[in-house]
């Protein structure tokens, strides 16, 4: 089942192309809105946190602020972005492992309270410049069914993870919990149950030296529709919470860090073909956004839905009278193509093309690079 675009999305969408702003990214505020509701309800007692990398808008930022979400960063610019929103420094955690030093003293010093870390180097650093800070050691975890893996650059095994947390101790810094991440659009909502109890073990192991922990965070990953069915929240936060509650003791603190799957149906790119060209026997067609200017995830092989504006017609496999095209972006890189072997009617230059599930890592991937726009953002209720 494809993500639907609503009425009334559909309507703004035609004004755009009508007043030739293309390309644009429209937002449906309600669906935000729904999303977050869902994850507080199916995680119930847990901390949301927006993972501020999926999409960054600041009026984003402001919708959820406005129904009660906190905020997980990565960065200084990220911590800024939130600060002028005046989100409290107490609903804000870093979940990025390496950080600058300048970044972990600006956060300490403006009063960020929780560090993610997962390295001896990263310790020293949190020692000298947030002493007293809680810390959470990352944990390697498998990331089987996920289509964007996470676990090579980050994350440390059980018995590492627990001398990092015994040294944190040493350092004068507050050894507070866990985090791991199953990686991004994670299919096989068993990833987390596995996670989870690896978890305990690092849990378990510095119970034994006398140290309490306190918070477990279970980061991101979940899935959200692009062309075929994904698991719901609700089938992987049941799992989820029902682990939880099976290993780890009842006063536990949950905090769990969604991105794409708080914005990514949100969102609706809407593009313009600016060429087209018969190539070796392939037909190509050319959108004003690509792989540089708002669709870097093509590359790491997400597959997005395509909808010709002019027919109704969407993507989708064996589409009877359909002509199967490349698309490729503006930009005069060949690496910038978007998507082979798409299925749709026979289109002309200055036909509109709706991608939809573009919510997420769209326009916060987005450069200039060879001068062409970043798709303005649009938020519609």
């Amino acid at each position: 089942m494809l993500t639907p675009i609503k009425a009334s999305t559909e309507q703004i969408l035609q004004q755009i192309a009508r007043a030739d702003k293309t390309p644009a990214l429209i937002i449906d505020k309600e669906e935000i809105r729904q999303k977050y509701c869902e994850f507080r309800d199916k995680f119930k007692g847990a901390k949301i946190c927006y993972a501020l990398k999926a999409n960054p808008h600041p009026d984003i930022v402001k919708l959820l602020k406005e129904c009660g979400c906190a905020f997980e960063i990565s960065s200084q610019g990220e911590l800024e972005l939130l600060l002028e929103s005046k989100i409290p420094p107490q609903e804000i955690v870093s979940g990025n492992p390496v950080k600058d030093h300048s970044f972990i003293k600006f956060a300490y010093d403006n009063g960020m309270e929780l560090f993610a870390f997962d390295s001896y180097a990263e310790l020293e650093k949190l020692s000298q410049f947030a002493p007293g800070c809680k810390v959470c050691v990352r944990l390697s975890v498998s990331n089987e069914g996920s289509e964007w893996p996470l676990s090579r650059k980050f994350g440390v095994e059980v018995e590492e993870a627990a001398h990092l947390l015994l040294h944190a101790e040493e350092r004068g810094l507050v050894p507070y919990g866990i985090s791991f991440h199953v990686g991004s659009q994670c299919m096989e909502p068993g990833s987390w149950v596995k996670a989870v109890e690896k978890s305990r073990q690092v849990w378990d192991a510095v119970a034994k030296e006398g140290l309490k922990l306190h918070l477990l965070n279970i980061g991101g990953g979940f899935p959200i529709r692009y062309i075929k069915p994904v698991p719901s929240i609700g089938e992987i936060a049941r799992l989820v919470m029902s682990s939880v509650e099976e290993t780890f003791p009842g006063d536990i603190e949950l905090i769990v860090t969604p991105g794409r799957a708080l914005v990514g149906e949100a969102g609706t790119m809407v593009a313009a073909v600016i060429a087209k060209a018969g190539r070796n026997e392939e037909k190509w067609l050319y959108l004003n956004v690509g792989v540089f200017n708002g669709l870097m995830e093509t590359v790491g092989g997400i597959k997005y839905s395509f909808v010709s504006a002019r027919h109704k017609l969407t993507y989708r496999e064996n589409n009877d009278g359909a002509t199967r095209w490349t698309l490729a972006g503006p930009s005069c890189d060949s690496f910038d193509v978007i998507a082979t072997e798409v299925e749709l009617p026979e289109v002309n230059i200055g036909d509109i093309i709706y991608i939809t599930s573009a919510g997420a890592y769209t326009t916060s991937y987005a450069s200039h690079f060879d001068g062409f726009p970043i798709p303005r953002t649009y938020l519609v209720d």
